[in-house]
């Protein structure tokens, strides 16, 4: 399971903080102040680190500094005031990856923890050949021109869809799991959630699937993610 160090000493916002993420599906460690962040930190080695700048008995500023310094690269999303911008400039060169202000959407912050995890977390099987045309049913795809085909008949499909349906396709009869298609269709252009994944294979059952509520290819692996069966 990911895990997520969450350093803040705002009891409130601590707390605010590790619900949010336990509910979207990380494991959590808390700490107050910035020396039991830095020794919680060298315990559990965390995916990620939401690190406000304002602490007690370290600054998230010397501790940022200090991670950096001995060559660690979790990624860190800082937490700063509106109005802190230079500090927020700082915190940026001494190597955070990101930061938000306070106060914070809960949505935007954990849009862009999924993103900062899938910047740093590639898939490693990310890179099998992608096929240029597909076959399946009555289907036929051809992903270099865009152009798909039912029993005939053109589809109309966007980018995106295409793009599903061809990572999909790639690694036929494995299971794909949202953050994979996340990573590998959308990238870090945007801060999608798992609910785009969702309905953009709703979307790919609905115009290719011989009956949609029980598609026979692009198949549900439940509480996991996708499976594509030719």
């Amino acid at each position: 399971m990911t895990t997520v160090l969450a350093i803040e000493d705002d009891p409130a916002i601590l707390r605010g903080l590790c619900d949010n993420l336990r509910f979207d599906g990380y494991e959590v460690i808390g700490a107050s102040d910035g020396e039991t962040g830095y020794r919680l930190q060298q315990e559990r080695k965390p995916d990620l680190i939401v690190l406000d700048l304002m602490l007690p008995r370290m600054s998230g500023f010397e501790l940022c500094r200090k991670l950096r310094g001995e060559g660690i690269k979790t990624p860190i999303l800082m937490l700063t005031a509106r109005s802190e911008e230079p500090d927020r400039v700082l915190g940026l060169d001494l190597g955070a990856d990101d930061y938000v202000t306070k106060p914070f959407s809960v949505r935007e912050l954990m849009a862009r923890v999924r993103a900062l995890l899938r910047r740093s977390q590639p898939d490693p099987e990310s890179a099998p050949d992608l096929p240029d045309n597909l076959r399946f049913g009555d289907v036929e795809i051809d992903f270099r021109s865009y152009e798909a085909r039912r029993k005939g008949e053109p589809v109309e499909m966007t980018r995106k869809e295409f793009a599903v349906l061809r990572f999909l396709a790639a690694r036929a009869g494995r299971v794909v799991t949202r953050d994979d298609l996340l990573n590998g269709v959308w990238g870090f252009e945007s801060y999608p959630s798992t609910r785009t994944v969702d309905n953009h294979v709703a979307g790919l059952r609905a115009k290719l699937e011989r009956d949609a509520p029980e598609p026979g290819h692009i198949r549900t692996v439940h509480g996991v993610g996708y499976k594509f069966i030719p």
